[in-house]
């Protein structure tokens, strides 16, 4: 579950003009935003440069596409509707693999069953991991890159002034306590002595600040920051969906955690599209630190070896099987990769994610399955 911030920093807002450009300059406190008039100045520890954008007004494709806008990917179209664009901040395209996520951990549990009830439950869970803790963590997301958005995609709504910074803090706030109470709702719900269920989505909503949120940044860090990204999306979902309906047990934290690593490449994939911004805020992101050419061959090693690895693990619990079906779910996506991502990942990002991803989450199913017997 892509979660939620524990705290939001503290904001002041005056009367600010949409019209005003965007600018960013040096502080010594850890995040301190003010509002007037004429200028917005945000400071942050994590730079000493002065970064200055004037984003357009609308978007620099006139034709762009109102599914790709309400999904919140590239090539969409420029809104004015303000529902429209809180749901674009939420980018509706990262929910499923939150909601997958569920559902193996659901799986994984050994103890669901196809009842009303039973449904119900992890239809609420899914709502909590997907549009309130994704949605959250998307729209905190962008509101601290809102300056590299102003150099890669200055026409995105907080850049181009399309949603005010006080609709957008609303917005943090209310997706962060959704998400939260649906979480504490479900523990009750569950039956839990212990509120396991709501300390995942706490512990998740801190993640996803210091992935996002100076001082600590994670994102800062290709590293960190892709393996913290990978967690998020695979292992928490997961490991809310088993307690939601049995047991969490050690040996699957550590298995959801090796699968992170396939996360982490996963969110590789996505840096390559934001190079000179990152470089620009000084981000080191794997492409940044260590070139394009090694980066695409770091993403594909961890989405490959991290699964070859899984499937040699169900073969040594005794589950041939499992192991097989895993196996031949791997080789549809390194077919994808050489057709398409080692090409060019940043022409190609949204075909090979939509080819290869769908064998990687049906890998994710059947080591669920597997777990569960």
């Amino acid at each position: 579950m892509a979660s939620l911030l524990n705290s939001v920093p503290s904001i002041k807002l005056s009367n600010f003009s949409n019209n005003n450009p965007l600018r960013s300059s040096q502080i010594s406190s850890p995040f301190c935003l003010s509002l007037s008039r004429r200028r917005l100045v945000v400071r942050a520890t994590e730079t000493d440069k002065e970064v200055k954008a004037q984003a357009p007004d609308t978007a620099p494709a006139a034709g762009g596409s109102s599914i790709n806008q309400i999904l919140g990917i590239k090539g969409a179209k420029q809104e004015t509707d303000k529902w429209k664009i809180r749901v674009q901040l939420t980018k509706p395209v990262t929910w499923p693999p939150l909601v997958w996520g569920v559902v193996c951990g659901a799986a994984a549990s050994g103890n669901f069953h196809w009842t009303p009830e039973d449904v119900a439950k992890s239809v609420v869970c899914m709502l909590m991991s997907g549009p309130f803790l994704t949605g959250y963590t998307q729209t905190i997301n962008d509101w601290y890159d809102r300056e590299i958005d102003a150099i890669n995609e200055p026409y995105r709504p907080i850049p181009s002034g399309a949603i005010s910074e006080q609709e957008v803090i609303n917005q943090i706030w209310v997706l962060l306590l959704g998400g939260l109470g649906l979480a504490g709702i479900l523990d009750v719900w569950a039956g839990h002595n212990f509120p396991t269920i709501f300390y995942l989505a706490l512990g998740g909503s801190l993640l996803s600040y210091i992935y996002s949120a100076p001082p600590l940044k994670l994102k800062q860090n290709g590293w960190i920051g892709n393996f913290a990204l990978g967690a998020s999306y695979i292992s928490l979902p997961w490991w809310a969906g088993q307690a939601l309906f049995g047991t969490l047990t050690p040996d699957i934290i550590v298995l959801t955690l090796l699968y992170s690593v396939a996360g982490l490449g996963i969110a590789i994939v996505n840096d390559f599209k934001s190079i000179e911004g990152d470089r620009a805020m000084g981000l080191q992101s794997l492409p940044v630190a260590f070139g394009s050419e090694a980066a695409k061959w770091i993403c594909v090693g961890a989405i490959d070896i991290t699964q070859i690895s899984v499937a040699g693990y169900l073969l040594g619990a005794g589950k041939p099987y499992y192991a097989l079906a895993l196996l031949g779910l791997i080789a549809p996506q390194v077919f994808f990769q050489f057709k398409y991502f080692l090409k060019d990942p940043v022409k190609y990002d949204v075909k090979y994610q939509a080819s290869a991803q769908p064998f990687l989450i049906l890998g994710l199913l059947v080591t669920a399955l597997a777990t569960s017997h």
